[in-house]
């Protein structure tokens, strides 16, 4: 990570949950930044299960940080405030540049979007399309803020960012749209039990589907083994996601946290929850 992310290169770690390092042709970007002990407005709550296999202040530098929507398990105000201080850019969907400004955030630094809509960073395509979930920092404010999936094109690569959503048809119609994409980073935790949560949260098998939608060539499962946000086990998620998988001849990786995963070459999974469990 000391030296700068190349410019013919599509390469991801995994953080937690669903924090991910990306370098996409000489960009570097993250998905969603937690590095929190806890998910919560309150010393209590969801607690982390591992530390991240980076701290914060050793992270490089940031070109930019594309942000799904601001529960707190998505959006870490610290982390926030650490890299603004670094100069990155944060490309978020409409309404959360809000609370990016009042935790300090220069207006300047902040990209705020709808469904649909882009920007383009040095060369690579920024968009922000639709996802199916909700919003809400506190009780009074649920659903104020817009929630989105991220769609990346840079010059020799392309990938999409699912966000925390429920399956619909917008998979398809991204897939349509702007795929194929050579690598999907999609939810596959914290589902159920009943419809309530499956509208906003997909299972495992509809993650799989969702990534056929979008016709990615690869798909990297994020939103596990982190938090304790549901009512599954937390290798659950992992266990029916490699199943559906196979099932489905979907080629899907599954790294350990840290570990670098190269869109262009053959990634050997391995089944590594099960010598934690």
């Amino acid at each position: 990570l000391r030296a700068p992310a190349t410019a013919s290169v599509l390469r991801s770690a995994w953080l937690g949950h669903a924090s991910t390092l990306i370098e996409i042709d000489a960009l570097r970007l993250l998905l969603d930044p937690v590095f929190a002990e806890r998910v919560s407005p309150l010393p209590v709550g969801p607690q982390r299960f591992h530390p991240s296999p980076i701290a914060l202040a050793a992270l490089p530098p940031i070109d930019a940080v594309l942000v799904s929507h601001d529960h707190y398990d998505h959006l870490d105000m610290d982390a926030v405030r650490h890299l603004a201080a670094r100069g990155t850019r944060f490309f978020v969907p409409r309404g959360i540049g809000a609370h990016l400004e009042r935790w300090g955030v220069p207006a300047a630094q902040i990209e705020e979007l709808a469904w649909w809509q882009e920007r383009t960073l040095r060369g690579v395509r920024i968009v922000c399309t639709p996802s199916r979930h909700y919003s809400g920092r506190s009780l009074g404010d649920r659903s104020a803020t817009l929630w989105s999936s991220w769609s990346v094109h840079g010059p020799q690569h392309r990938f999409f960012y699912s966000g925390d959503t429920g399956y619909s048809p917008h998979f398809r119609e991204i897939g349509e749209r702007l795929g194929p994409f050579d690598i999907a980073f999609v939810k596959i935790g914290a589902y159920g039990p009943g419809a309530s949560w499956v509208d906003i949260h997909m299972p495992p098998e509809q993650s799989v589907q969702a990534h056929q939608d979008l016709r990615a060539k690869r798909m990297f499962p994020l939103h596990w083994a982190t938090f304790n946000l549901a009512y599954h086990a937390w290798d659950e998620p992992i266990r029916r996601t490699v199943a559906a998988a196979r099932g489905a001849g979907v080629d899907l990786v599954t790294p350990r946290l840290g570990e670098w995963v190269d869109a262009d070459q053959p990634f050997q999974s391995t089944p590594w929850w099960e010598t934690v469990r």
